[in-house]
């Protein structure tokens, strides 16, 4: 019996270590590279949004939730992550289905351009390390991991990033356990000002198709807002780089006149939404910084709530209280 005990209690410190090193060694996204803590930012919020975005770093770049309901009194999350693919926003909002039915899902069009020659370890680990442990996170596991990964990497983080033992740092300890809030609404906010330059020449590409593996999981969004009696918007953001061609657009008005939704096209609208690139970028074009995503999302904000005769919530104590942060900040 004694022996047994030992066995036990050996096998109780052996996997209380075990969890213990997994919390130490995987990332922190509190301080740095904070894309990371996005996806796990929405668990933290309310849940009743009115309207849920999906898309890379288009999306939370560019639209602020909370000029939203400063605006218009609407309820709105972005569930965007860096280079998010198709199949990734996909179970994403099966997940987002798990906690709360919107009434509107947009989604930015500008991932499609990802297609699997950029299915990358590093950006697949931003939206899916800290997803809770779900269906959709062992299936979006499944549909993300390259050939070169294993699926216990996911469940055991210590098995990726064991060579971080040794470049610890003091977030990795003060981050430990709890965690901290680094979006607003799944917006990043970033004041810094980089003037549009030289953008690289926009060259003739071989081909404008979309993987096809992006078209089927688009269906999907498609077909799964439908059986939800979910509106979906399909959306362009007004970001210069990387180019979104006509043949591009082409395509994507000839899908959305196919499957009956809408889309919108914001890249053309810059002029009318006075978006002026020498100030309302941080990065040269590619993403809008603070002052562009606030003239971006009005006019944004503005179309949808005219458009889906969205309810106007303004003065619910909790987003008054998350506006009042995010005003402070701003």
């Amino acid at each position: 019996m004694k022996r047994l005990i030992s066995v036990i209690l050996i096998v109780i410190v052996f996997a209380i270590l075990f969890i213990f090193a997994n919390l130490l060694v995987r990332p922190k996204y509190e301080t740095n590279l904070i894309e990371g803590s996005l996806i796990r930012d929405y668990y933290e919020s309310t849940k009743d949004h009115q309207v849920i975005i999906l898309g890379d770093c288009e999306v939370y770049a560019n639209y602020s939730p909370m000029e939203m309901y400063k605006q218009d009194g609407i309820k709105a999350y972005v569930r965007g992550s860096s280079q998010q693919m198709l199949w990734q926003s996909y179970y994403i909002l099966k997940e987002t289905l798990n906690y709360e039915t919107p009434e509107l899902v947009v989604f930015s069009v500008g991932a499609l351009r990802n297609g699997m020659e950029k299915n990358n370890e590093a950006y697949n680990r931003l939206a899916i390390d800290y997803m809770k442990w779900s269906k959709e996170k062992v299936d979006i596991i499944n549909a993300s991991m390259r050939d070169d990964e294993s699926f216990l990497s996911y469940v055991f983080p210590i098995l990726r990033y064991h060579d971080r033992i040794v470049e610890l740092t003091k977030e990795d300890i003060d981050y430990l356990i709890k965690t901290e809030t680094v979006s607003y609404n799944g917006f990043i906010m970033n004041k810094e000002v980089m003037s549009v330059g030289n953008l690289p020449v926009r060259r003739k590409l071989s081909s404008y198709k979309f993987d096809e593996v992006n078209l089927e999981y688009l269906d999907k969004i498609v077909k799964l807002c439908k059986e939800n009696n979910i509106k979906l918007l399909l959306v362009k953001s007004p970001s210069l780089y990387p180019y979104w061609y006509d043949e591009y657009d082409e395509f994507v008005v000839n899908y959305a006149n196919e499957k009956n939704i809408d889309y919108l096209n914001l890249l053309d609208l810059v002029d009318v939404i006075g978006i002026d690139f020498s100030k309302d970028t941080y990065d040269g074009g590619l993403h809008l910084n603070l002052s562009g995503a606030i003239k971006n999302t009005k006019y944004f904000s503005n179309y949808i709530k005219n458009k889906y005769n969205l309810k106007d919530y303004s003065g619910d104590s909790k987003y008054d209280k998350l506006l009042l942060n995010y005003e402070k900040i701003k």
